[in-house]
């Protein structure tokens, strides 16, 4: 499949997954997670067709992870990002001794003085 193709589903879903499930008829259950029947119905009645197999490639071949479905397969969610109230029901855990944070140059400094904030 065409990536070009991808990277819009992708968007469309991290608008509608992260931000705003409402503007085409989602409810976002506990966890995040949305029905992929209903997505998909929900995307095509809004004029984005996304078929069962596109949906399927994008989560499984994004780069960073955006989307994932539960175990079963029938439902989804976006991993991040939410502008929208979501509890992703993950559960804490204590961090290794050493943590490797990738950084981009001109931000080494600041991260040095104040550590990472976020």
């Amino acid at each position: 499949m065409k990536n070009n193709r991808l990277v819009k589903i992708s968007k469309y879903l991290s608008k509608h997954l992260r931000h705003s499930p409402d503007r085409i008829g989602l409810e976002l259950q506990p966890g995040g997670w949305v029905s992929v029947a209903e997505l998909l119905v929900a995307c095509k009645k809004h004029k984005f067709h996304i078929s069962e197999k596109e949906l399927k490639e994008v989560v499984e071949q994004n780069d960073k992870k955006r989307f994932s479905f539960d175990p079963t397969g029938t439902r989804i969610r976006a991993n991040q990002g939410h502008t929208v109230e979501v509890d992703l029901q993950l559960s804490p855990t204590i961090p290794p001794d050493v943590l490797y944070h990738g950084t981009s140059h001109h931000a080494i400094e600041s991260i040095m003085q104040m550590g990472i904030c976020k």
